[in-house]
C-alpha cells in the first residue's frame, strides 16, 4: 500500500509527536515491569522502529502510546525468550504480560518520574547522570547526545552502559524517594536538567555552534515533564521560569557575524514574547503561593525583572540588588556574589562592584566571568592597562567563540 506526501508527512509528524510524548512513558514502564534499563531502552527503541515500518501501512492508532509500549513489551519479551539466562525473568514477564491494548494513563504518572529519579541518582556521577537522563528520559540519540557534549560517540555510549552497570550492580531501586529524601533528589534532578540548558544556552568548544537550541530546547521540554509530575514543587517551577525567560533571550544574543550580544545591547524586539509571558506567569505563581522560595525561583525572578523592562536603563536595578542579596542566603557562593557585583555597578557605581569583585579573586582565578566583568568594571573606571590585561585573561579561559569574539572586540575597543 503506498501513501501520498501529505499522508506521509502527518505520518512523520505522529510518529516524532509519539516520540516526544511517550518515549519515556514506555522506558519507565518497561523498566519497571522487567527490572532493567537495557531491556527497556532496546524494546522501546524497537517498538518505535516497528511504528515507521507499520504505521504508514496500518494507519496511525487510536492510542500511540497503549501501541508502543503492548509493541515495547513483546519486543522485550522476544529478548529474554533469546537469552536462555534469563529463565526467571521470562516467566514472570509471561505472567504479567496482556495483549489487551493499554488505554491511556493520562499526563501524570509516576513510573516516568520513577526513571528520571534513577537516571540522576546521586550514586551515578553528574556526567552519566546527564548522559542518563538524555537517553532514558529525553529519548535522545547516543550520536546525539556525543555531540551535543563534544564526546566521541564510542566513549558516550560506554560511559551509559557503566552507569547502567553501576545501577545495576548496586541495586538502585527502579522507585520514588521517601519523603524525607525528595526534596534532595528533586534538586539533583534540577542540577542534571539545568546543566543539560547551561550547555546549550553557552556552548564550550571551539568548534561548534557557540549557542545549541536543540539542547535548551530538551532541557525546556523534560523541565516541563518534571513539572506535569510534580505541579506543587516551588522550585521546579521556578527551574522552569528562569530556563524559559533565559530562552526568551536567545534570538537577540549573537550578532549577524556570530559574536555574542550582551544584555544591555541586545535588540529587546527580537525577544519571544510568548515565553516571557509564560516565565512572568510562573513567577507571579510562586509570589502569590506564599511559601519561602529557593534558589531558582530567586533566579526566575532576577531573570523576569530584567525581561519586564523595555530598555536596559528602565531596569530595576535595586530590585536586582534586593533579590540577589536574598539567594546570597540561600547560595553565598562565590559566582552569586559575582553576579550581584554585576548588579550593584549599576546601582552603585563601578567602584564600588570593583571593590567587591576584588576579594573574589582567589575563589574565582580560573572563571572566564569573573575576568570579563573585572575588565568591564576597569575599562569604566578609565584603567585601559590593567582592563586590557583582564580581558586577555578572559578570553584565554572562554570556551566558546561568540564569547570571545565579543571580549576580544571590547578589548580592542581600548585603542
Amino acid at each position: 500500500m503506498s501513501v501520498g506526501p501529505s499522508v506521509t508527512h502527518v505520518i512523520s509528524d505522529a510518529i516524532t509527536r509519539a516520540h516526544h510524548e511517550e518515549w519515556a512513558r514506555v522506558v519507565a514502564s518497561l523498566a519497571k515491569r522487567f527490572g532493567d534499563l537495557d531491556i527497556a531502552e532496546e524494546a522501546a527503541a524497537e517498538a518505535f522502529a516497528t511504528a515507521v515500518e507499520r504505521w504508514p501501512a496500518d494507519g496511525i492508532p487510536p492510542n500511540p502510546g497503549g501501541w508502543l509500549t503492548t509493541t515495547a513489551t513483546r519486543k522485550a519479551i522476544d529478548r529474554i525468550r533469546r537469552e536462555k539466562k534469563r529463565d526467571d525473568k521470562y516467566r514472570e514477564a509471561l505472567l504479567v504480560t496482556d495483549d489487551t491494548p493499554l488505554e491511556s494513563v493520562g499526563a501524570i504518572d509516576d513510573e516516568r518520574l520513577r526513571l528520571l529519579f534513577t537516571c540522576c541518582h546521586p550514586a551515578l556521577a553528574l556526567e552519566a547522570r546527564v548522559a542518563m537522563t538524555l537517553r532514558m528520559v529525553g529519548g535522545l540519540t547516543v550520536p546525539e547526545i556525543a555531540r551535543a557534549f563534544l564526546v566521541q560517540e564510542g566513549a558516550m555510549a560506554r560511559r551509559i552502559t557503566r552507569a547502567k552497570d553501576k545501577i545495576r550492580e548496586a541495586g538502585i531501586p527502579f522507585r520514588m524517594p521517601s519523603a524525607g529524601d525528595l526534596p534532595v533528589r528533586v534538586d539533583g534532578v534540577l542540577t542534571v536538567l539545568f546543566l543539560v540548558f547551561n550547555e546549550g544556552y553557552l556552548a564550550t568548544g571551539p568548534d561548534t555552534d557557540p549557542v545549541r537550541a536543540e539542547l535548551t530546547a530538551e532541557a525546556i521540554r523534560l523541565t516541563r515533564l518534571i513539572r506535569t509530575l510534580l505541579p506543587r514543587d516551588g522550585e521546579v517551577a521556578g527551574m522552569l521560569a528562569l530556563m524559559l525567560l533565559t530562552e526568551a533571550r536567545r534570538p537577540a544574543r549573537l550578532s549577524s557575524s556570530g559574536e555574542l550580544v550582551t544584555l544591555d545591547e541586545q535588540d529587546r524586539g527580537a525577544w519571544d514574547a510568548a515565553l516571557i509571558h509564560e516565565g512572568h506567569q510562573l513567577v507571579r505563581e510562586r509570589l502569590n503561593s506564599g511559601e519561602l522560595p529557593g534558589r531558582y525561583q530567586v533566579l526566575a525572578a532576577i531573570n523576569a525583572v530584567h525581561t519586564s523592562a523595555r530598555d536596559i536603563r528602565d531596569t530595576d536595578w535595586s530590585q536586582v540588588v534586593a533579590l540577589y542579596d536574598q539567594l546570597v542566603g540561600l547560595d553565598p557562593s562565590p559566582i552569586v556574589a559575582l553576579n550581584r557585583a554585576v548588579a550593584v555597578a549599576e546601582l552603585d557605581g563601578p567602584a564600588v562592584a570593583l571593590a567587591s569583585i576584588d576579594r573574589l579573586e582567589g575563589a574565582l582565578t580560573g572563571y572566564h566571568p569573573y575576568h570579563a566583568t573585572r575588565a568591564d568594571l576597569l575599562r569604566r573606571l578609565g584603567r585601559s592597562a590593567e582592563s586590557r590585561a583582564a580581558y586577555d585573561r578572559a578570553i584565554e579561559l572562554s570556551g566558546n567563540t561568540a564569547e570571545s569574539a565579543y571580549l576580544t572586540r571590547r578589548r580592542d575597543q581600548l585603542g
